[in-house]
C-alpha cells in the first residue's frame, strides 16, 4: 500500500513537472527530405526524394544504419579556439565570473549561423589525476533543452576527483538556438529529417571536441550523457573507440518509441500520429536510435554505467530495461544503477544529488 502511494505521489509530480511550461508548440509534421541533401550517403542523389520522401527517409536509415561510419564521418575543424567570458554563476545567482569555452565550426553545416558554431564549456582541473590509460577527461552532454547551468555542478565535482569536463552545449541548444525559438525544437521536432541531421551534428561535434582534448594532452576519455545527451552519447562511442569510459543517465533503444511514449513529447506525437504510427516513426529514426548500433559499441573495449529511474514518464521504464537487456546480450561490460523518482524529479532533490553520486563513483573508478 505504501508502495502504491509512493508511486502514485511520484507520478503527479513528475506530472507537474512536465506541464509547467506553456512554450510547447504542436508544429505541422514534415519528412524534411531537404536536409539530406548533404550527407554523405546521399552526396546529392536526391531523386528519389521527389516522388514519396517517406520511403526515401526509411531507405536511407536503413542504408545509414549499415554504413554508419561514413554517416557519422566528419573532417576537424581547423578554427579550434579557447574564449575567456564572464557569465552569471548559476540561473539563480547573478554574480559573475570568468569561464572558458572551446569554439569551432561545427563539421556539419545548417541554415542556422548561430548552430554552426560550436560551444562547449571548459572545467580544467587543477591536478589531473593519471589513470593507467593517461591523462583523463570527460565530456558532458546535458538534457534537451537544458539551459547553459545544466550540469556545471557534475563537472565541478569531476573536476575535484582530477579529471577535467568539457560541457558541450547540444545542437540548437543555449547559445546555439535560433533567433525566434524558446526551446530547442530543432533537435527533436516534428521534422524527421531534421531531428536526424541533429543527431549527425551532434556526434561530430562530440568526436571534433575529442580531437582538441587529443591537441591538449589528454589520453584518456570519457562520456556522460543525460536524456537526449544519453542518446547522442551512445551514437558517438558507437562511432569512436577513444570513449573508453561511458555513463548513459537515462537510456533507452529506440528514438522513435521514446518520442511517442514520453510525457515531455506528447506534443511531437500529436503532429506525428495523423502521418505514422509508432512502428513507423521507430524506422524514421533508426538511425539516430542506440538499439542499432550495439554491435558497433561492442566493437572495442570500454565500462559503461545505464541510470534509469522507476518512476519515469518520460523515457518508459520498460525502454530503459530493454537497454539493459542488450549490454547483457552482447556481455558487455556494464552497470546498472536505479533512481527511486521520475525523469524530470532526477534533476529535484533530494534525487539529484544521488544521481551524481553515481555518476561520479562510476567516473572514479572506471579513470583508476
Amino acid at each position: 500500500m505504501l508502495r502504491d502511494r509512493y508511486r502514485q505521489w511520484m507520478y503527479d509530480w513528475e506530472t507537474r513537472l512536465t506541464t509547467r511550461d506553456t512554450n510547447r508548440v504542436v508544429r505541422p509534421f514534415e519528412w524534411g527530405e531537404q536536409w539530406a541533401q548533404r550527407w554523405p550517403l546521399v552526396n546529392g542523389d536526391f531523386a528519389g526524394a521527389a516522388g514519396d520522401p517517406g520511403r526515401f527517409i526509411f531507405e536511407l536509415n536503413r542504408r545509414i544504419v549499415e554504413r554508419s561510419d561514413e554517416f557519422f564521418a566528419y573532417q576537424s575543424p581547423p578554427d579550434y579556439r579557447l574564449e575567456t567570458r564572464s557569465v552569471p554563476r548559476g540561473k539563480q545567482d547573478a554574480r559573475l565570473e570568468d569561464a572558458q569555452f572551446l569554439r569551432f565550426t561545427s563539421p556539419v553545416a545548417t541554415p542556422f549561423p548561430e548552430n554552426n558554431i560550436a560551444n562547449a564549456r571548459w572545467f580544467c582541473a587543477r591536478q589531473s589525476r593519471r589513470s593507467r590509460f593517461g591523462k583523463p577527461a570527460v565530456l558532458v552532454l546535458p538534457q534537451w533543452n537544458s539551459d547553459q547551468w545544466g550540469h556545471n555542478a557534475l563537472c565541478r565535482i569531476f573536476n575535484r576527483l582530477g579529471v577535467s569536463a568539457l560541457r558541450l552545449s547540444m545542437p540548437y541548444h543555449d547559445v546555439r538556438m535560433p533567433a525566434g525559438l524558446e526551446r530547442a525544437d530543432y533537435a527533436v521536432s516534428s521534422n524527421i529529417a531534421r531531428t536526424l541531421d541533429a543527431g549527425r551534428q551532434a556526434v561530430t561535434d562530440i568526436r571534433c571536441c575529442l580531437d582538441w582534448l587529443e591537441q591538449q594532452g589528454y589520453t584518456d576519455f570519457g562520456i556522460i550523457g543525460t536524456s537526449l545527451g544519453s542518446c547522442y552519447a551512445f551514437l558517438a562511442s558507437a562511432h569512436d573507440r577513444r570513449l573508453r569510459v561511458n555513463a548513459f543517465n537515462h537510456g533507452s533503444t529506440y528514438f522513435g518509441d521514446v518520442v511517442w511514449t514520453g510525457q515531455s513529447t506528447r506534443h511531437i506525437r500529436a503532429a506525428v500520429e495523423p502521418v505514422i504510427d509508432r512502428e513507423r516513426l521507430r524506422e524514421a529514426w533508426l538511425a539516430i536510435s542506440p538499439h542499432s548500433y550495439f554491435s558497433k559499441f561492442a566493437r572495442w573495449p570500454k565500462q559503461s554505467l545505464v541510470v534509469y529511474a522507476k518512476y519515469d514518464l518520460t523515457f518508459l521504464p520498460e525502454l530503459s530495461l530493454q537497454t539493459v537487456e542488450e549490454f547483457r546480450q552482447w556481455n558487455l561490460d556494464y552497470r546498472v544503477a536505479v533512481l527511486p523518482c521520475g525523469h524530470y524529479t532526477t534533476g529535484e532533490t533530494p534525487f539529484k544529488f544521488l544521481d551524481a553520486w553515481h555518476l561520479a563513483r562510476f567516473v572514479a573508478k572506471a579513470f583508476r
